[in-house]
């Protein structure tokens, strides 16, 4: 129903800052469209792509591609869905914008806004992006709404705090409860912390060790104050996972 997976969309004031920031950390800029009038860069590390746009809107939020938005914005309407913007005239670039239960944004748009990343993209220095994790006051609440957007359940974790894993079309969305967690979180398994710290220390950057965020290892905040957390290993590790086919 969403589409395919896009782009974390973010505010960033300072384009140039959060552009040299991810780029210390092995990210890529990628070619943009001409779809929005307002500054906009992507950086991507080959799985995960980040869209910088330097505007005002309710930020970070998840965008997908959704070709036909004018027909699902009818049935998600149908079914309870509420929009806090809709654009969908022939003449103009149809999107659609609205919050799940916890408040967090989404975007549908009905055509990407930048080439995709080379398929012999590698990953930054932070390892490989596995998962963006979204707090969540009450995650079975949270999934319930989620559930018919990404109805593919990937992991279920009950214990310390419970855990929910969906694969949003292309990328992997976690709900939490951990009290850790004010923010929307990129999380990546990193194999290399030599080379991690090493380019922390050359870039002169600042990261907190050990954020308390489900035993990550390392915390860094972006110019524009997206979180990135790094971890040795999946944290859901070894715990349920929902097979579909039982």
């Amino acid at each position: 129903m969403l589409g395919q997976w896009l782009e974390l969309s973010v505010q960033a004031p300072d384009m140039l800052g959060s552009l040299a920031y991810y780029k210390s950390l092995g990210f890529h800029e990628l070619l943009i469209g001409d779809t929005w009038t307002h500054r906009y860069a992507v950086v991507s590390d080959g799985a995960l792509c980040i869209g910088l746009h330097d505007r005002e809107f309710d930020s970070p939020a998840l965008t997908f591609v959704q070709p036909d938005v004018a027909h699902r914005a009818l049935a998600m309407t149908d079914h309870g869905f509420e929009f806090s913007l809709m654009k969908l005239d022939a003449d103009e670039f149809n999107q659609l914008h609205f919050h799940d239960r916890d408040g967090h944004a989404l975007w549908m748009i009905e055509a990407r806004t930048f080439s995709p990343p080379a398929d012999d993209a590698s990953d930054s220095v932070c390892g490989t992006w596995f998962e963006l994790t979204l707090p969540a006051e009450d995650v079975l609440r949270a999934g319930r709404f989620w559930a018919p957007l990404a109805p593919h359940l990937l992991q279920l974790r009950e214990e310390p705090t419970t855990h929910m894993r969906f694969d949003a079309r292309g990328m992997a969305v976690g709900l939490s409860e951990s009290i850790a967690l004010n923010a929307p979180a990129l999380c990546f398994k990193c194999r290399d912390r030599e080379r991690f710290w090493s380019a922390v220390k050359r870039h002169g950057l600042r990261a907190q060790k050990y954020p308390g965020f489900e035993g990550a290892f390392a915390k860094l905040v972006a110019p524009e104050g997206t979180g990135l957390y790094l971890f040795d290993e999946d944290f859901l590790g070894e715990s349920y996972v929902v097979d579909e086919t039982d």
